[in-house]
């Protein structure tokens, strides 16, 4: 019998893995791909998350990269140079993933990799997780199994409050120019934008959308913006991949488990940015499936108020900033990415030192003259 079983091993499920194990808590990891897996992402972290670790990264960063190139339909472009203390990291996430699940091996967490769970049971004071594998049993239940995980609809959460985005992605082996920029293309994505993340040996290249609206072509854009670095996107594997958005607080706990991660719909809204929402709900459900274990009956319901006031607070201004954002693009373009400050502010955000709290309203006052701008 475990204390905790985590379902993914993640961002999310990779952090409680290792808080839980270093406050000795027995701890078992169950992931159904083989380790290290790829998984497609851009690969852009927030240095901030090294406050809530005590080890080193270094060995899981691929690049460090300290300015950002903004284009508008591949024209009228920005480029800016991050003032902040750590430039962003650029990793690569099947060795990012990995190490982090390596780190809470050390601590003494079992992983158990190439392991599908098939479902769920409650019974009586305890979880029994079934896998392809056999049943293992576990006092609490960490569901991190992302955006397309079945956990979450498993444990009863039916319907998330989540808005769900669509990406493309592709990674494209390349010999890198300029290792220390980050580009993002506005224009020629409709409520959206493309990415283009360089790494030590190539580019995340990706195009995603966050407010509906109608279809798009998505490999057409894609090929059309990587040409303009010189690359034939068509040559690499392309994936396609949902991303659930924040969309409001929500309960993420039930009985003896809480989501954490993309499965608790934490990505932010406006950038899509979701490797550190999922390391910050690692580290608060390990916080309170450590206290349930110590006999507080209120931690798990206080997981889910605390994701709210210390995520969720600062993504109910991020979504305003997107709804605004990418209704209008031209004029966001044009008033917050082309201010000098505008890019500063956002670069500050990706390296999580300013929160859209702290300046999010003043840009909507900018904004106000178009109609939907203000709210």
């Amino acid at each position: 019998m475990y204390d905790c079983i985590i379902v993914g091993a993640g961002p999310a499920g990779g952090t409680a893995a290792y808080h839980l194990a270093k406050q000795g808590r027995s701890v078992l990891v169950l992931e159904k791909e083989s380790l290290p897996r790829y998984k497609p992402c851009g690969g852009g972290v927030s240095p901030a998350i090294a406050q809530w670790f005590d080890f080193d990264f270094s060995p899981a960063i691929s690049l460090k990269v300290d300015e950002l190139r903004f284009t508008w339909k591949m024209g009228d472009p920005v480029e800016t140079k991050i003032a902040t203390i750590e430039p962003v990291w650029m990793v690569r996430r099947d060795v990012f993933d990995h190490f982090l699940i390596q780190q809470a091996q050390k601590q003494g967490a079992e992983l158990k990799d190439s392991t599908e769970v098939t479902g769920i049971e409650f019974k009586s004071d305890h979880w029994q997780v079934n896998t392809a594998n056999g049943p293992v049993t576990g006092r609490y239940l960490i569901a991190a199994d992302g955006a397309k995980g079945p956990m979450a609809k498993w444990l009863g959460f039916k319907e998330r409050k989540r808005r769900l985005a669509g990406a493309l992605e592709a990674e494209v082996p390349a010999t890198v120019e300029n290792k220390s920029t980050i580009h993002f293309e506005f224009g020629m994505v409709k409520n959206g934008y493309i990415w283009n993340f360089p790494k030590a040996d190539g580019y995340s290249i990706g195009v995603g959308t966050f407010i509906g609206g109608e279809p798009q072509d998505f490999k057409k854009i894609l090929d059309e913006y990587g040409k303009s670095f010189g690359l034939d996107v068509k040559t690499s594997k392309q994936y396609g991949h949902p991303i659930c958005l924040w969309d409001g607080n929500q309960k993420l706990h039930t009985q003896n488990a809480v989501l954490a991660g993309e499965a608790a719909c934490v990505v932010d809204p406006m950038t899509a940015e979701g490797i550190r929402p999922s390391i910050f709900s690692g580290l608060l459900a390990a916080g309170a499936i450590h206290q349930a274990l110590s006999g507080d009956a209120n931690a798990l319901e206080n997981y889910s108020e605390a994701i709210g006031e210390q995520w969720g607070a600062d993504m109910a201004w991020a979504q305003k900033l997107a709804g605004a954002f990418y209704r209008f693009p031209g004029v966001g373009y044009k008033v917050g990415v082309k201010r000098p400050s505008g890019s500063q502010i956002m670069g500050r955000i990706l390296c999580g030192e300013l929160r859209y709290g702290d300046v999010v309203n003043r840009a909507l006052k900018r904004l106000v003259p178009i109609p939907g701008f203000g709210g």
